[in-house]
C-alpha cells in the first residue's frame, strides 16, 4: 500500500468511527456504482447518507473539503442516483455528506469535520 492509499484508508477508518459514534449505521464501504465508488453508505435515522471522505496530511494543499471539485460533486451525485436506482431507494430521504479528515505528521487525526448536505440536490 502506498502513502496515498494509506492516507485514504486512515481517513475512511476515522470517518466510519465518527459516523458510528454519532449514531449512524454503516451499510457499506467502498460501494461500486458503475464506474464510480461511494466511500461510505450509512443510515442516519430515516435518511440514507452517501459519504465522500477527503483526507489530507498537512495544510500545504488546503483543506480536504476544498479538494471536492464541481466535477467530483457531479460524480458523487451520479453515483448516489445510481445506487438509489439499483436498490429501489428513490422513496427514501437521502443526502450527500463530505467528511474532511486532517492527519498530523504521525498519522493521527488532527481534525475531522462533517459537511452535511454538501451537494445541492
Amino acid at each position: 500500500m502506498n502513502s496515498r492509499q494509506e492516507t485514504g484508508r486512515l481517513g475512511e477508518l476515522a470517518a466510519r468511527r465518527h459516523l458510528e459514534a454519532a449514531g449512524c449505521a454503516i451499510i457499506g464501504t467502498n460501494v461500486r456504482c458503475g464506474r464510480s465508488e461511494i466511500d461510505i453508505v450509512a443510515q442516519d435515522g430515516d435518511t440514507l447518507v452517501f459519504v465522500e471522505v477527503r483526507t489530507r496530511r498537512g495544510r500545504q494543499l488546503g483543506t480536504p473539503e476544498e479538494s471536492v471539485t464541481p466535477r467530483k460533486q457531479q460524480q458523487m451525485l451520479t453515483a448516489a442516483q445510481r445506487y438509489l436506482t439499483e436498490t429501489n431507494g428513490w422513496q427514501r430521504n437521502w443526502r450527500i455528506d463530505v467528511v474532511s479528515v486532517q492527519l498530523d505528521h504521525l498519522n493521527r487525526v488532527a481534525s475531522l469535520r462533517v459537511v452535511r448536505n454538501a451537494i445541492e440536490l
